[in-house]
């Protein structure tokens, strides 16, 4: 077996959302494992060693276009890890978390060679998807930007949360999206992550309180590390993970398993950390 059993040595890959936080920790990872990284976000990277950096404002179709444009060529890998939380307007967040991600993805696509991978991140708070197919057709049947946006103002109140709507949305994508892309041999995945040890996690602490995400963080005791979140985006996009395309990953120390089969309680460790608060 090859030394270089992840196969990104000479590869070709893009990481939306390099600026901070796991696509920052991504991308530093991919450049020490000898890939050709390009690196966009709406706000610069600090990651050395990347092949080029793009502004990308994934609200904006020309934008969209415009990097793609200017790194140009064929790719490899596509890692798709911006996002935003609820402290933005609604409309915003469902089109940078899907709306805007969809669009880059499907930009890149006629550009990607067989053999290649797209990851992206979506998030437990997204992991009730299946629940919510009917509505989540609705949404993704909206074919560009601007009409998905405009779904969700007409729909904002049945829709819900639209950083859970966003994430459900990936994850719907993601599986449907997978028998197809096989048939080009291009396999497509997503992770979903427990709360991560970013600056976005004050975001979430605003909306969701000290309580909940405490509660999230109990299956390890502690919120993950953004290198925890990137290695296994970067396992999902190598060559080590060629049969695996269509899933939902949870990146969470347990957590999901825990819940779906009842050995843990959200609520009763919600009520369990507010006692100690």
């Amino acid at each position: 077996m090859s030394e270089d059993i992840l196969g990104y040595r000479g590869k070709r890959v893009v990481v939306m959302g390099c600026f901070s936080g796991t696509g920052e920790a991504c991308a530093r990872q991919l450049v020490a494992l000898g890939a050709e990284v390009h690196g966009a976000d709406i706000r610069p990277s600090p990651v050395a060693g990347l092949a080029s950096f793009n502004s990308v404002d994934l609200k904006d179709p020309a934008s969209i276009a415009a990097g793609i444009a200017a790194i140009g060529g064929e790719i490899d890998g596509l890692f798709n890890i911006s996002g935003l939380p609820q402290t933005f307007p609604g409309e915003d967040v469902v089109t940078v978390n899907f709306l805007g991600i969809r669009q880059w993805t499907d930009g890149w696509l006629p550009r990607m060679r067989r053999g290649g991978a797209i990851v992206t991140v979506s998030s437990l708070g997204g992991m009730n998807y299946l629940a919510r197919q009917p509505l989540l057709a609705e949404f993704l049947g909206n074919a560009d930007i601007a009409a998905g946006r405009a779904w969700y103002l007409a729909n904002a109140e049945r829709a819900g949360d639209p950083y859970t709507l966003s994430k459900e949305a990936v994850n719907t994508w993601t599986q449907k999206s997978a028998p197809g892309l096989m048939e080009r041999d291009i396999r497509i995945n997503c992770t979903m992550p427990s709360p991560i040890d970013t600056p976005m996690l004050n975001d979430f602490r605003k909306v969701a309180g000290d309580a909940v995400l405490s509660a999230f963080a109990r299956a390890k005791g502690r919120f993950s590390s953004p290198e925890e979140q990137a290695l296994p985006l970067i396992l999902l996009n190598s060559d080590a993970a060629s049969f695996i395309s269509g899933v939902c990953l949870a990146v969470d120390a347990g957590l999901s398993g825990g819940l779906a089969t009842g050995v843990l309680n959200l609520q009763e460790m919600i009520a369990e950390a507010m006692a100690k608060a």
